[in-house]
């Protein structure tokens, strides 16, 4: 049963975006090959510490196994750390659930995961900050750090996430994370990045580094193995691929943007600022963002998140039903750590999504709801899909890979009065 649909609201049309595709069909071999041109023997009776981070990683679980498969061929001891900053509830046994969530598990990688939350400070940088680095990969002869290349959602430079964040804020931990979070206030981003980096660099075994960059449609588009000495040069580049690749919404001028749900395997901030246009500020667009909403609802969290809801603060709108699911102690943890508090407060909440929709589009200015320039979308790692409004459809023209597939149709709510996702 379904409550009929209201003039006070505007109506959608389903837009279909296609995007570049590349995708490697082969993970095992990709690894094998990109690896082998770094090492392929030269590592008996050596431990190998391997990073597992906590993004929603497309293959995660069968590129690691490739890795600890290519290291055991080379004659090494590979093993598994989770990297992942304060994530998981900054507990060693949370942040290995979380891991194994994604497949990541012993039995199908083929190695021991070691967690842990203690770290080693190894050195202070140049500027006297100190470095951590998680215990078991710094007792490991060597590390190899794997990670995701993709914009930062709060920084800007040559270089933002990727295999130097996972250097800095993944092997440093919580206690690790903390501190360059702190450090950030009184240096630059990019400044903290390069001297940590020397650091770990110099003194932590890095073996190599094995860098995966994703298409829009969230799939694995580029594995590539990349020497210690070249890790800055090489991310500097695939940082540019990163953003070539990365899904946009085709509308720029938003008065509400309905969001299906948020989590940490979506992004760091829940929602990807770099996509809803909140990178520099959480409740509006300033002139460096590309796209504006003046107003966002979150309707849930991903089940992967573990009711880490960092983010939901960036939202102006929620509702009951994702409030509840949110574990305060987790979010509190990881916006305390990334010295973002803003990120856990609680938007105004209601009982469903038509009492959200319909007090949001009380605040977009004078423009009358039914007019309202609407956009709902699943989360923000899937653009492919979505539904905007006849008005937001009017007054911005479509970019030349996305095209309307359906007519107008009114938003239809169940008898809960909640939506449907896109």
């Amino acid at each position: 049963m379904s409550i009929p649909p209201s003039n006070d609201f505007p109506r959608m049309c389903r837009v279909r975006q296609t995007f570049p595709r590349p995708v490697i069909a082969d993970i095992a071999s990709e690894v094998r090959s990109n690896l082998g041109r770094i090492f392929h023997s030269g590592l008996a009776g050596r431990s190998v510490a391997i990073t597992v981070g906590s993004r929603g990683i497309a293959n995660i679980a069968e590129i690691t196994r490739a890795v600890v498969a290519h290291i055991r061929g080379a004659g090494g001891s590979p093993f598994i750390v989770p990297a992942m900053g304060s994530h998981g509830g900054a507990t060693a046994e949370g942040q290995r659930q979380l891991i194994e969530s994604f497949g990541v598990t012993e039995q199908f990688v083929g190695a021991e995961i070691r967690s842990s939350m203690e770290t080693v400070i190894v050195a202070e940088t140049k500027e006297g900050i100190p470095v951590h680095f998680d215990r078991h990969a710094w007792e490991a002869d060597h590390v190899l750090v794997m990670g995701r290349v993709k914009p930062h959602t709060g920084f800007v430079g040559e270089i933002e996430s990727g295999l130097h964040k996972m250097m800095l804020i993944g092997l440093g931990k919580h206690s690790g994370a903390l501190t360059y979070h702190r450090a950030i206030k009184d240096y630059s981003f990019g400044t903290i990045i390069r001297s940590v980096a020397e650091v770990v660099l110099e003194k932590c075994g890095v073996l190599a580094g094995l860098a995966i960059v994703e298409n829009a449609y969230d799939e694995t588009a580029l594995i590539e193995a990349v020497a210690p000495e070249d890790f800055y040069d090489r991310e500097v580049e695939l940082l540019k691929q990163a953003v070539a690749w990365m899904p946009q919404l085709p509308v720029t001028d938003i008065d509400l943007l309905i969001v299906d749900q948020i989590g940490k395997n979506i992004s760091g901030t829940g929602m990807d600022t770099n996509i809803v246009g909140r990178k520099y500020n959480d409740h509006v667009a300033t002139e460096k963002d590309r796209v504006n909403c003046r107003r966002i609802f979150v309707r849930g969290l991903t089940e992967l998140t573990k009711g880490n809801a960092t983010g939901i603060g960036i939202a102006e709108f929620t509702n009951q039903r994702t409030v509840d699911r949110i574990d305060m102690d987790s979010t509190r943890i990881n916006c305390m750590t990334s010295s973002h508090p803003t990120g856990a407060m609680i938007p105004c909440v209601y009982s469903n999504d038509r009492a959200a929709i319909e007090d949001a589009l009380k605040t977009i200015g004078m423009r009358e709801p039914h007019h309202a320039r609407v956009v709902q979308i699943r989360d923000t790692l899937h653009l492919a899909d979505l539904l905007i409004s006849e008005a937001a459809l009017a007054e911005n023209t479509l970019p030349d890979h996305a095209s309307v597939v359906t007519s107008p149709e009114e938003m239809a709510f169940d008898a809960n009065g909640d939506l449907a996702d896109v």
